[in-house]
C-alpha cells in the first residue's frame, strides 16, 4: 500500500511538472526589465498607460491566451514593422538590440504577463 502511494505521488508530480507550459515558466522580471529600459522601451511605453504606444497591459491584452501571441510579440520587438501609434501616425518601431533569443524571449513573457 505504501508504496503504491509512493507511486501515484511520483506520478503526481510528475504530470504537474509536464503540463507547466511555457508560457507559464518563470519570468525574469529583472532581466526583462533591464533590457526593456537599456532599449529605450519606455520612451514609449509604460506598464498601465499609453504614452506614444500602448500600454504593456494593452499589448498584454491583445495576445495573451493566443497560440501565437509571443511569437506576435517576438516578431513586433525583432523585426522593426511600422506600427500605427496611439495618435494615428506611423513609424518603423525600433527592434530590440539583442541576438540573445533566451533574453528575448523572456522580455515578451514578461510582457504578456502585465
Amino acid at each position: 500500500m505504501i508504496k503504491s502511494f509512493f507511486s501515484l505521488a511520483t506520478a503526481s508530480a510528475v504530470l504537474a511538472l509536464v503540463s507547466i507550459s511555457p508560457a507559464q515558466a518563470a519570468v525574469d522580471a529583472d532581466a526583462a526589465q533591464t533590457l526593456f529600459k537599456k532599449n529605450d522601451c519606455t520612451k514609449c511605453h509604460a506598464v498601465d498607460k499609453s504614452k506614444k504606444g500602448p500600454s504593456l497591459q494593452k499589448i498584454a491584452a491583445k495576445y495573451k491566451g493566443k497560440a501565437d501571441g509571443e511569437e506576435k510579440v517576438i516578431k513586433n520587438m525583432t523585426t522593426s514593422p511600422k506600427v500605427k501609434l496611439d495618435d494615428g501616425t506611423e513609424e518603423e518601431h525600433k527592434a530590440i538590440n539583442t541576438k540573445d533569443q533566451a533574453a528575448i524571449k523572456n522580455l515578451a513573457a514578461w510582457i504578456l504577463s502585465q
